[in-house]
């Protein structure tokens, strides 16, 4: 018995020997590693924390948002989210697969309808079985739960608060207390949105994220294309930074310094005039089978350009988006003319409007309308090739090159900055007596480009320019800059873009007189180019051009370029305009682009947008009445008894709770707020304001829904 006692002391101790030895030898290599990395490896882990903590990371600013003229928002950043299922959720892999598989079919119905894989609209039986959410989501679950999908896309771009509403569905809330994560889970991201869809689209631009190039910008949201492009630095703003910070458990995320917004860009554009520049030369293009047109619509005195469109045919016969044509250099024709006279007046090479020029055969031109002997209204009125040369040469036949150089002297050739994307300056070649080699150029020549330039051809001028001196005439000599960008709002405040010169004056005031009573003839005079512009409600004056393109070398005489450059009302110009088209060879400026200049002049006269017939809202600011935009034949009624238009001036939405209202009327802004309020998807066709919905008003709102908003100015 003793024996057997001391036996089990002794295997006792030796248990409580191997185990404290074995511990002992831990406490040793702990010691040991101690030691070693607090002494021998001090250096290398100094070195590891050290680069650890330096890291910096980039955060990337917010960009700044691109407004029209009154502040509505042609282009901004919106946070939205991609919404996803984790199907491999500590509780859905706990979940028995056969009720899994129930509860599943639940949510695939609600997605059906939220969310269909499948258009709705055309899809045959069929295809809603294959395209259903219960077949994605039973593919999903028959894999095995190790290789289910932790990031199943439901819906891609999705406002943030929608995926709290998803949250509600029955399936997803069984998981509440299933810890911190949900199965549906979003990650959110930025998208630039353009609520105005393709209107002024060259003139705006558009973003791309860089994939390639520098690594360090790699995945930044930068400008490809207009202001979005061309005013990237203000837009982008300005990248934080931050870095780890050694804190009592771990690392955590140090801002050093916080990314700045980027500027808000204020535009000059007015989407009013906009999509009536838009429409008016799209009709035109469309009724004449035009191969491309380009308008530009600016404000006289500010030199605000308000409206800019360029088009082209597309393949299917439609009109599209274009290249910016605006300020690209083309061969401007006749509308060169105008700028020619002004040039003469000044100079002193006529001094009146009713002096008059032989208008005989001259360097190789001739003039086909009679008189043979013109004053200088006749010579723009009808166009005179060789009575605009005649009367040029009086000044610079002696020496052709200083036509250039007067030309340089009004800031013809100086860059206008107006914030158009592939803006170029005009190309007019020097007549000097030798060329780039070295070789004589007789005088022969010289004479004959000098006619040419000086009634529109052998040179290349961007409408744009061409329209800045037009502009320039109607307002008194005084040449301001076209430009596109009124403001740069920052978070602290405005930066304001004053008005700015190229040149304080091009001309005398009385140089700009004679040369716009001489416009004047054009469209009303007895024997005018643009006879057909002529309209009492609005008293237009322009100047026709036309040219046969150059392509492989040489004209196509099957092909028209036809310009009209102008301004209105004639007494007072408020607008100035160039129309810019090419057609058929059998197609005149008098029908195509001057029609545009002239849809545009009458429909802002029938909307008010003129002082002659002075915008509501200015009226209704001094106590005169106002009637509220409706679809109510009524209201016109009412409108033509008290002598006022139709105002636009919104309404407030009409609509019983939980009911789709009554958006006729609303500007989009106020129409999308009202009914994403109640949970319906927007879609939105044309612009302006609301006169079409798909939802009848008084129709029950179902969360989810789509519906369509047509909005027409």
């Amino acid at each position: 018995m003793v024996k057997t006692k001391k036996g089990n002391k002794r295997r006792v101790f030796n248990r409580y020997g191997v185990i404290s030895a074995f511990f002992f030898l831990i406490a040793v290599g702990i010691v040991y590693n101690m030691f070693r990395t607090t002494v021998v490896d001090a250096a290398a882990w100094t070195e590891r924390a050290e680069k650890e903590l330096s890291q910096i990371d980039t955060i990337a600013p917010e960009r700044g948002s691109i407004l029209a003229a009154n502040g509505n928002i042609l282009a901004c950043n919106v946070k939205v989210c991609d919404i996803k299922i984790d199907m491999r959720h500590n509780k859905i892999m706990r979940m028995n697969k056969q009720k899994l598989g129930a509860k599943l079919d639940s949510l695939a119905d609600t997605l059906d309808v939220l969310y269909p894989r499948f258009d709705p609209a055309t899809a045959d039986a069929a295809t809603r079985q294959a395209r259903s959410w219960r077949v994605r989501l039973r593919d999903e679950l028959e894999k095995e739960p190790s290789s289910r999908s932790r990031a199943l896309v439901v819906a891609k771009n999705r406002p943030l608060e929608e995926f709290d509403s998803l949250r509600k569905i029955v399936f997803i809330r069984d998981f509440k207390g299933a810890g911190f994560r949900c199965p549906l889970y979003r990650e959110e991201h930025s998208r630039r949105i353009y609520p105005y869809g393709k209107m002024a689209n060259r003139s705006i631009g558009r973003v791309h994220e860089i994939s390639s190039g520098n690594p360090r910008r790699k995945g930044e949201i930068h400008g490809y294309s207009g202001l979005e492009k061309d005013l990237d630095a203000l837009l982008y703003g300005k990248p934080g930074f931050a870095k780890k910070a050694a804190l009592l458990k771990g690392y955590g995320t140090w801002i050093t310094t916080p990314p700045q917004r980027g500027f808000d860009l204020l535009t000059t554009i007015d989407i009013d005039l906009q999509d009536i520049v838009e429409e008016s030369l799209q009709d035109i293009c469309a009724l004449h089978d035009c191969e491309w047109g380009t308008a530009i619509l600016m404000e006289v005195t500010t030199g605000e350009i308000k409206a800019l469109s360029s088009i082209e045919r597309l393949e299917d016969g439609s009109y599209g988006e274009a290249i910016n044509r605006a300020v690209l250099p083309y061969e401007p024709g006749s509308v060169i003319k105008p700028i020619s006279m002004m040039i003469a007046f000044e100079d002193g090479l006529v001094s009146n409007v009713n002096q008059t020029i032989d208008c005989s055969p001259f360097q190789r031109t001739k003039d086909p309308h009679a008189p043979s002997v013109k004053n200088m209204k006749q010579v723009i009125e009808m166009s005179s090739n060789t009575g605009i040369a005649r009367v040029i040469f009086r000044g610079y036949s002696a020496d052709p090159s200083k036509y250039y150089d007067r030309l340089a002297s009004i800031g013809f050739f100086d860059p206008i900055n107006s914030g158009i994307a592939g803006e170029q300056i005009p190309q007019v070649r020097r007549l000097v007596d030798h060329d780039s080699k070295g070789n004589n150029i007789t005088m022969t020549s010289r004479h004959l480009d000098l006619a040419r330039q000086a009634y529109g051809y052998n040179t290349m001028v961007p409408p744009l320019y061409t329209l800045a001196y037009y502009n320039a005439i109607a307002n008194h000599g005084k040449l301001v800059r076209p430009h596109l960008v009124r403001a740069l709002r920052s978070e602290t405040g405005d930066s304001i873009v004053p008005i700015s010169y190229i040149r304080e004056r091009v001309c005398s005031p009385e140089t700009a007189e004679k040369v716009k009573q001489c416009i004047h003839e054009v469209v009303w005079g007895e024997h005018g180019t643009a006879r057909l512009v002529r309209d009492d409600r609005v008293k237009i004056a322009g100047k026709t051009g036309t040219v046969y393109p150059v392509e492989n070398g040489q004209y196509n005489t099957s092909k028209r370029r036809l310009a009209f450059a102008g301004f209105f009302p004639y007494d007072e110009p408020q607008y100035s305009c160039m129309v810019l088209v090419q057609g058929n060879a059998g197609l005149s400026a008098n029908r195509s682009s001057g029609q545009v200049l002239k849809q545009i002049a009458l429909k802002m006269h029938a909307r008010g947008m003129l002082s002659e017939n002075p915008r509501l809202e200015k009226t209704a600011a001094k106590g005169r009445p106002v009637v509220a935009a409706s679809n109510a034949p009524e209201s016109h009624k009412i409108a033509e008894t008290i002598g006022q238009p139709i105002s636009r001036v919104s309404r407030k939405a009409r609509y019983d709770a939980g009911k789709v209202p009554d958006v006729a009327g609303l500007d989009l802004r106020s129409a999308v707020g009202e009914l994403e309020r109640l949970g319906l998807n927007v879609t939105v066709s044309g612009t302006g304001r609301v006169v079409r919905q798909s939802i009848p008003p008084g129709t029950k709102a179902r969360r989810g829904d789509r519906i369509i908003l047509t909005l027409r100015i």
